[in-house]
């Protein structure tokens, strides 16, 4: 039997890109062994088994003589059984089964495979038909699950296929035209069923949310158990202006990579909204592993993480934080490979005032000085200060909760936060990555955060007497640019320093 050798072009999931992977397939004379080479990790390895009994179960079969499987470059971790259809394709090839045409070259395919040659889908597919794309792959075979996630990457002539019988049509057929890229896109509706009518009272809460929210400013709400702060919130989806459709794709990307959309899925058209639990690792929410994946601070990217509980959360996994509250971004370095993720995320924060849970509870001897300030202090300085709004949610008044009129809609409260963004919008036009004020560097808070006088006076006398830090300085001046927007002032007035100063001095009444 005379050696023959093919190769086909796959990829191997790196952090939320794609690296290309040739997998080259070689039959050569000689007792019959097979081979899979290219630090593959036992998945892969397992993969032969697979792929054995999927040929046969299509009629196929696996060669006599020596069979190599290689998978370059050799330094790279490969992982997963998304390698199943293209070693089955190489195998068919080389072995002589299927015969080599133009058509084959420059073919790109992916899937895992049941012993029974089903193609089952798998995650990653769109940063997979991104890279082909990039590459010109003259057409990507995939599994049929995934079609309408691969559809959002418009001008790539994908083949979604079933089973084994439909890849190798595919790959010796000539390219489809590229399937048109999804549907018109349309931005997702509130389908959350809550809405902030449902929460009676709050109001001072409720509007350093609406402020947090038109902005893009990190939140910390502190209070006592049952006052809240978990329902209100919940209910900040309700009241985010819609996902760009540029906003859209690099949500998804980021969530395909993590394996997070289920098959039949496509676009995500609604922000995030991630709520981890007080016991994840620092990996689980920046992200980590070998080949890295995202973590929960990535897959908040353009929505909101919600830290419940925030001094019961690692003080690690908090630390991690500092970076993409300043940067909106993830660098993970490690001996050998440095990966970086997107994290522009919306911080909300919820804790208690105390260790039982309410302030007053050291007043009445229940828990000591001590042991206050060691449960307050998990949460360090240099976070405290990246969080632009600090607000206590106070029990509510019974009576309040007994009354049966309704609060104000989520409707009403995005109504206004969509005209505060208009404004962000309109005045960030020519300059790129930033949409809002929460997001604002040196130079636009000096350019963009003109104060009148009076304004000028107040802030440098808190600055004086408080002893506010520089980055608290410009927190001050983001948020008070949001507050003059929702009231539609060019010029930041008094009043909007004023209230921009209170919601920085909670710090200083229960850190000390």
């Amino acid at each position: 039997m005379p050696a023959m050798f093919t190769r086909i072009f796959s990829a191997a999931l790196w952090g939320i890109e794609s690296i290309p992977v040739e997998v080259e397939t070689d039959v050569s004379p000689g007792l019959p062994s097979t081979r899979v080479v290219g630090l593959p990790d036992a998945a892969v390895k397992e993969s032969l088994h697979r792929v054995s009994s999927s040929l046969k179960n299509c009629g196929f079969s696996l060669p006599l003589g020596k069979l190599t499987i290689n998978l370059a470059p050799a330094d790279l971790k490969k992982e997963g059984p998304i390698f199943d259809l293209p070693i089955a394709l190489g195998i068919l090839q080389a072995s002589g089964q299927v015969g080599s045409s133009e058509e084959s070259a420059d073919c790109w395919a992916i899937g895992e495979l049941a012993l029974s040659g089903k193609i089952r889908g798998i995650k990653g597919i769109l940063p997979f038909v991104a890279k082909a794309k990039e590459k010109k792959a003259r057409k990507v075979i995939l599994p049929k699950e995934n079609a309408l996630e691969a559809q959002i990457i418009p001008g790539v002539a994908i083949c979604p296929v079933e089973d084994l019988k439909e890849a190798v049509q595919a790959w010796t057929s000539a390219p489809q035209k590229p399937l048109a890229a999804s549907p018109s896109f349309e931005p997702a509706k509130n389908a959350l069923e809550k809405d902030f009518s449902e929460v009676k009272g709050q109001e001072s809460v409720k509007r350093a949310i609406e402020i947090a929210v038109s902005g893009f400013h990190n939140l910390l709400l502190i209070g006592p158990p049952g006052g809240g702060k978990s329902m209100l919130a919940q209910r900040i989806p309700t009241i985010f202006p819609p996902l760009s459709l540029e906003e859209a794709i690099e949500v998804t990307n980021i969530h395909s990579a993590a394996g997070k959309i289920k098959p039949g899925e496509g676009l995500i058209t609604a922000r995030p909204f991630r709520c981890p639990h007080h016991s994840s690792t620092e990996a689980g929410i920046i992200g980590g592993g070998n080949p890295p994946r995202p973590g929960e601070a990535s897959l908040a990217h353009h929505g909101v993480l919600f830290l419940d509980e925030l001094p019961e959360f690692r003080r690690n996994a908090l630390e991690a934080l500092r970076q993409p509250l300043e940067e909106g971004k993830i660098t993970l370095c490690r001996a050998k490979f440095s990966v970086q993720f997107p994290a522009r995320f919306m911080l909300v924060a919820a804790m208690n005032p105390s260790p039982s849970g309410r302030a007053q509870d050291y007043q009445a001897g229940r828990c000591s000085f001590a042991q206050t300030q060691k449960y307050l202090n998990k949460v360090s300085g240099p976070l405290l200060d990246r969080i632009d709004l600090h607000i206590e949610v106070p029990k509510p008044d019974p009576k309040l909760l007994m009354e049966k009129k309704q609060a104000e809609s989520s409707a009403s409260i995005a109504q206004r936060i969509t005209e505060a963004r208009a404004i962000q919008h309109r005045r960030f036009k020519d300059i790129s990555l930033l949409l809002t004020n929460g997001k604002m560097g040196p130079k636009e808070i000096e350019r963009f955060c003109e104060l009148s006088s009076s304004a000028s006076l107040l802030l440098s006398q808190a600055l004086e007497e408080l002893g506010f830090s520089a980055r608290a300085y410009g927190k001050i001046l983001k948020v008070a640019r949001t507050i003059s927007d929702l009231a539609g002032k060019e010029k930041i007035e008094e009043e909007a320093i004023l209230e921009a100063i209170s919601y920085r001095t909670l710090d200083r009444q229960y850190w000390t």
